[in-house]
Parts: structure tokens; sequence; C-alpha cells
């Protein structure tokens, strides 16, 4: 049976997924971050997280090796994400980023830091699987998530 990809991404789209920024540097330590929504924990013990990028994604060799911070956005955060979503080269320009512990940039005011080591990357389809270790977190105890729901930015009403 032959699915349609455009009846596959309504259908995906009907399922809400919080919005991240997973952040890196390159192999000339420069800066490099994507807005995802493919962000999901894999495993307590060992703390492990997943994330997936299309193989198209720019620099998506920087993500391969080393640490990446995955930067949960809040509700107020949609710039952000519209920014790292972009194909723009000053993706942190303005931004007051710190370096988390794998040295991978965080982004200033996220509801939740994970800072984690590649563990693994797999194939899947038309993109590459990354498999994270938690090395630390961080997180605000208030505040809201920014969600993705049916092809449109949304917030969680509590």
């Amino acid at each position: 049976m032959s699915i349609d990809e455009r009846s596959f991404r309504k259908a995906l789209g009907c399922f809400p997924s919080g919005v991240a920024v997973v952040t890196t540097t390159d192999a000339a330590g420069r800066p490099v971050g994507v807005t995802v929504s493919s962000f999901t924990s894999l495993s307590l013990h060992p703390p492990l997280v997943l994330f997936c990028l299309d193989r198209n994604t720019r620099n998506i060799d920087a993500f391969r090796d080393g640490g990446f911070s995955v930067n949960v956005l809040r509700e107020d955060q949609r710039e952000v994400s519209i920014r790292f979503a972009s194909r723009r080269d000053d993706k942190f320009e303005g931004l007051a980023v710190t370096p988390g512990t794998t040295g991978a940039p965080v982004l200033p005011d996220s509801l939740a830091v994970l800072d984690c080591v590649v563990e693994s990357v797999a194939e899947g389809g038309d993109h590459l699987i990354f498999i994270g270790k938690v090395e630390r977190v961080d997180y605000q105890a208030g505040g809201q998530p920014l969600v993705y729901f049916r092809g449109a930015y949304a917030t969680v009403d509590s």
C-alpha cells in the first residue's frame, strides 16, 4: 500500500510536539543550530535522548561528533524557532549564548537545556537519528513550552 506524502504529513501534524533548537559547533568552532520537533527521550538509565535531521540539513556533519545541546523553547520564543529553522548564516547574531558542558552553545531563556554527547547516529529513511547521552540538565520550574501542531505554532493552556 502506498501512502501519499501530503496525507502522511497531515496525519503526523495531528500529533502536537514540543519545539527545540539543537546546537553544536562545527570543526572550526563556529556555532551551528537547527530547529527540531523530532526530539524525544529514549532511556532513563542511562539518560539518552534522540532527535532526527533530514539528510539534506545544512551543516549536518557538525552534529555527528562531539556534543550538542537541546534547547527546549518557551512559548514566547517563536521567533527563535523561526530563526533557527531558516537557512540564514547569522542565526546566533544578538543572542547571548553560553557554552554548555560539552562546549555546545546554550540559548538564553530556554525552558530546559539538555547538554549531550553523541552516543550514536543511525539511518532512518531520509533522516539521520542522533542519539545523545545526557551529561547535564537545566530547566525552569515555571513557564510554558512552545508547541507545533497541524503546521502552526501553538501554546499549552494548563
